[in-house]
């Protein structure tokens, strides 16, 4: 081997492997640091792209379960007013058997019909309740997406009920011309008010029960999509602990040898003496 001053291929050499080892340690200390593999696009482009799409799917399962948390807030809401809504209903009913009595003198049933009045107007209040501005009791069904990419095809539809509707309501109670428990109001137009609210009771049950396992489903996807992305952009702590110690110990070796390689150009001045 010839010994030369301009040319220190050994020193080139040493230089380029300590840069390498040094930039690789830098990556694992970045990794370690911000507990991401993925800290940089160019690191993995593909990975990062499926990443990025995974956790904007997680994020939208938790915003649906959200909704969902509401609309289920929206029927207890409901079946609370349907509830009072059956007990008023009760007394009426109680009121126009005890009106009934033949026992009962004018004054009495007069007393009757003004708690039945009151009873009314209660009724009246209860139709038009609201739940955040938006009517409890309204025309129009509430459509609730219950997946991430918001498919109209698997929403949970709130049926309407419209409770001041004279068939399939309590507008028959509720209807200006009736002044009375007197002959103008039938027992049956009360019972039928009743069973009508049994009814809107058992189908806000039954849509409560569909929001609730749609929820629990949501859930269980939001947490399969996080570890799926976790797999793909989170370190690997053991894994890249041990290549920090890798490259932390070749860092300080190529520093060493570098070092050493700078120094041998020294043995052509000692041909020069």
């Amino acid at each position: 081997m010839s010994v030369v001053i301009n040319t220190n291929y050994s020193a080139t050499v040493a230089a380029n492997n300590l840069a390498t080892s040094n930039d690789n340690l830098q990556k694992s200390l970045n990794r370690l640091s911000s507990g991401s593999r993925i800290v940089s696009p160019a690191d993995d482009a593909g990975g990062l792209a499926v990443s990025m799409k995974l956790s904007a799917a997680a994020r939208r399962s938790g915003a649906a379960t959200a909704n969902i948390g509401n609309a289920l807030s929206y029927l207890q809401t409901q079946d609370g007013v349907l509830k009072v809504t059956g007990k008023v209903l009760e007394r009426i009913s109680e009121l126009k058997t005890l009106y009934n009595d033949p026992t009962k003198n004018a004054s009495d049933l007069s007393n009757y019909d003004s708690e039945f009045i009151s009873l009314k107007a209660q009724l009246s209040a209860l139709t038009s309740e609201k739940f955040n501005g938006v009517s409890i009791f309204g025309t129009t069904d509430l459509s609730v997406a219950v997946t991430e990419d918001g498919s109209t095809s698997s929403a949970v539809t709130i049926a309407f009920r419209d409770l001041s509707n004279t068939s399939s309501g309590v507008g028959i109670l509720t209807a200006t011309s009736v002044t009375n428990l007197g002959a103008g109001l039938a027992l049956s137009s009360i019972t039928t008010a009743i069973q009508n609210v049994a009814t809107f009771r058992a189908i806000n049950g039954a849509e409560q029960s569909r929001l609730t396992f749609a929820a629990e489903l949501l859930t269980i996807n939001k947490s399969n999509l996080e570890a799926a992305n976790s797999r793909i952009i989170d370190v690997d702590v053991a894994a890249e602990s041990t290549q920090l110690a890798r490259w932390n110990t070749l860092v300080q070796a190529g520093t060493s040898m570098l070092t050493q390689a700078n120094q041998s150009a020294q043995t052509a001045l000692k041909l020069l003496q």
